[in-house]
């Protein structure tokens, strides 16, 4: 589009220069034309009237020649008219004919850069469609997903939990009695076919605040990058129950070293019981899985 408004402004500049040189050509030549054949005549008559009042036989001779030769600058003065005449209106038709062309060339880049701008807001409201469309699928695999976990777990609620676990809902709890880092816990849950628990609804964190009144891990960490806290299944953090001033990363204070993840402070009887810890700092975990 650009491009067409630059050759728009190119065809103005030139049909503006054209007509100026057009004009410009036409003044002097025909100035200069005038003047010779007035200049003539003047000197045709002025020897005529020399030859008149001339007795002398060779000065007759000399007026002669003289009237002659201006009689033939005159003629040569009226055909270089006449030449001038024909090229100033053939350079006129030429003018004409090269203006006409730009012209249309202005009024088709015009016509052009119209139809450009046309197509680009069609794409636009198709794209803007598009991604109106996309956000809808988006919400129903959402919706369908959350019913389908609905499903599920009506489906295992009649289904018991193995020994030393302990059943909410649909999924399976285990408390490790032993200590040990993040890292530690999550490997001992892997080995029980578990993970450290995701933590998804107020009663889920109600629950496992009342289960026991140690501290323990749970499966949500922001050692990939900081500030950006995960789930271990990789679900970005969206339901969080902090303790005030928390997460801090120990505070700026060298002793707590980076606090990449987190801990429930269970003794404490309040919901916003979160607390983010070394990982390497030994603590009791809590493990799931499905039932």
């Amino acid at each position: 589009m650009e491009e067409i408004y630059c050759k728009a402004e190119i065809i103005t500049s030139v049909e503006s220069t054209n007509l100026t040189k057009q004009t410009g050509s036409r003044r002097c030549p025909g100035a200069v034309v005038l003047f010779l054949g007035l200049l003539s005549v003047l000197l045709l008559a002025g020897l005529i009237s020399l030859g008149v009042h001339c007795s002398r036989r060779f000065h007759g001779a000399v007026v002669v020649c003289l009237v002659l030769l201006s009689v033939f600058l005159l003629i040569g003065l009226i055909g270089l008219g006449v030449h001038y005449h024909n090229s100033v209106y053939g350079a006129d038709d030429k003018f004409s004919t090269i203006k006409n062309n730009l012209t249309e060339l202005l009024q088709a880049s015009q016509i052009k850069l119209s139809s450009l701008t046309e197509e680009r807001n069609k794409l636009k409201t198709s794209l803007t469609e598009m991604t109106e469309e996309r956000n809808k699928l988006k919400t129903g695999l959402t919706e369908m997903t959350e019913e389908n976990n609905k499903l599920q777990c009506l489906f295992r609620l009649n289904k018991t939990c193995p020994a030393g676990w302990t059943k909410f809902n649909c999924s399976c709890y285990f408390l490790f009695t032993e200590t040990g880092s993040w890292t530690e816990g999550r490997q001992d849950c892997r080995t029980r076919g578990a993970d450290l628990v995701v933590i998804d609804s107020d009663e889920e964190q109600t629950f496992l605040s009342n289960l026991t009144d140690a501290n323990v891990w749970i499966g949500l960490t922001d050692e990939e990058q900081e500030n950006t806290w995960k789930w271990i299944d990789g679900t970005p953090l969206t339901l969080s129950y902090w303790e005030k001033n928390q997460p801090d990363n120990g505070a700026g204070q060298a002793k707590w070293g980076e606090e990449d993840c987190v801990h429930i402070r269970t003794g404490w009887k309040t919901k916003n019981n979160w607390n983010d810890r070394s990982c390497r700092a030994s603590l009791h975990w809590i493990c799931e899985k499905k039932a």
